[in-house]
């Protein structure tokens, strides 16, 4: 595999190939919207969006249990097409990076990301870099990322032991502020793991989120669990999901028929981040590689009989979206391979709604694998099936990527000792 991290130089992007991603994306969107009426109709649409945006988003909230499926798949095509109106408002370039945090918007806004909710985080970002006298484009990736702590402002807004007039003002200032904070917080977090945890926003959020929930706690207000799952929608969502990722490389092939043998590029690099595929092999090899990951991911859901709903969407658009920005099939299978390895010598499921996830999430480490082998990534994926259990008491389900920060966690110990343990095996290797 290649070790060298792919850099993204943001004066090469291209104008028109940025206006075309949007295109494709807010394309994609609309399908989400189309599909939702066409399951449910009007009436329980506006219904269900309404529902969705008076409830607590904390984890583990599947939208398809509050608005079902109609409501949530046109509520998250609707602040997806506002995410890509206000990247083309900013001219932001679009690059893997920002291709993968709108797939990330449209996954999240079946589960935990809504249209209330979000734009406090947006909002806050917006200010930091007025403070520091920067574009927004620069910035507007870790804002959407960033809606991860989306939840806090929701959960604070809702809150049943303040009164209105306080919580309103409370939510709205704790939302700007850990908004605020965010971005430099990111920047500095992200050498701790060395680019070997591609989620690098979800693990500054879970650290941001643990520091709220300490001083949520420290006044009585305990952020209570919530577990909404749905189940017994395999057959329509997973036609549904397998049509988008079949169209993505069909539109990938389409874009370049040279896309098949520059997918070998992307198959060869590390993943470290900062890996754009986008600037790699170019926009039709990144959209083949991007179906080709999602198809593998929804695969195995189905083959473990799991559920594919809100947050399992998520996760396939997750793995999928990330397919422009360092993952592919072949660094995140020893990763997923190690989460199975971890639940068939753990007393859990590997079906069990947290270990779904924890799978799909868990390639947010696929660099490891990339980088120092499939031994290795799937040493990682084994230790993540634990941590991914453990570390959601302390942000108490406010940051939606907890995966994200329990990777983050496991990327930043266990990277050091295998480059430690690499040189000491090199030098014996020595003369």
């Amino acid at each position: 595999m290649r070790q060298t991290p792919i850099t993204c130089h943001p004066a090469a992007t291209n104008p028109s190939q940025d206006t075309l991603i949007l295109a494709i994306v807010a394309a994609y969107a609309a399908t989400f919207i189309v599909f939702g009426l066409a399951v449910d109709g009007p009436g329980k649409v506006v219904r269900g969006i309404a529902a969705i945006l008076a409830s607590r988003d904390t984890l583990l909230t599947d939208y398809f249990g509050i608005a079902g499926i109609g409501g949530s798949l046109v509520h998250t095509g609707i602040l997806t097409l506002l995410a890509c109106a206000l990247y083309h408002q900013v001219r932001a370039p679009i690059g893997g990076a920002s291709l993968a945090c709108l797939f990330l918007v449209l996954g999240f806004g079946l589960f935990g990301k809504n249209l209330l909710n979000v734009w406090f985080i947006v909002a806050g970002v917006w200010m930091y870099a007025r403070y520091r006298g920067e574009p927004f484009a620069k910035h507007i990736n870790t804002a959407f990322f960033g809606a991860a702590l989306a939840p806090v402002v929701t959960e604070i807004l809702f809150s049943t032991i303040l009164p209105t007039a306080i919580s309103l003002p409370l939510a709205v200032v704790t939302g700007l502020l850990i908004s605020f904070i965010l971005p430099p917080a990111a920047a500095q977090l992200s050498k701790a793991h060395m680019g070997f945890a591609l989620y690098n926003v979800g693990f500054t959020a879970g650290l941001i989120g643990v520091l709220v929930v300490a001083l949520l706690t420290s006044y009585d207000l305990v952020p209570e669990p919530v577990f909404i799952w749905t189940t017994g929608h395999n057959l329509q969502l997973g036609i549904f999901m397998g049509v988008i990722f079949l169209s993505l490389m069909m539109l990938g092939l389409a874009i370049d028929k040279r896309a098949p043998a520059r997918l070998k590029d992307v198959l060869r690099s590390s993943g470290q981040a900062p890996s754009d595929f986008i600037d790699l092999a170019g926009l039709g090899a990144t959209l083949l590689n991007i179906g080709l990951t999602g198809l593998l991911a929804m695969a195995y859901i189905l083959a473990i009989g799991g559920d594919i709903n809100g947050p399992v969407i998520a996760g396939l658009l997750s793995v999928a979206g990330f397919g422009a920005f360092g993952k592919h099939p072949f660094n995140i299978t020893p990763v997923m391979v190690g989460v199975v390895l971890g639940s068939l010598a753990k007393p859990w499921g590997i079906a069990d709604p947290a270990i779904q996830l924890a799978a799909l999430f868990s390639t947010n480490l696929a660099p490891v694998s990339g980088h120092f082998g499939w031994r290795w990534g799937t040493v990682a994926g084994y230790i993540h099936s634990s941590a991914a259990l453990s570390v959601g008491s302390v942000h108490g389900g406010l940051n939606l990527y907890n995966n994200g920060f329990a990777s983050g966690i496991v990327a930043s110990v266990l990277v050091p000792v295998i480059i430690s343990i690499n040189e000491v095996q090199k030098r014996r290797r020595q003369p």
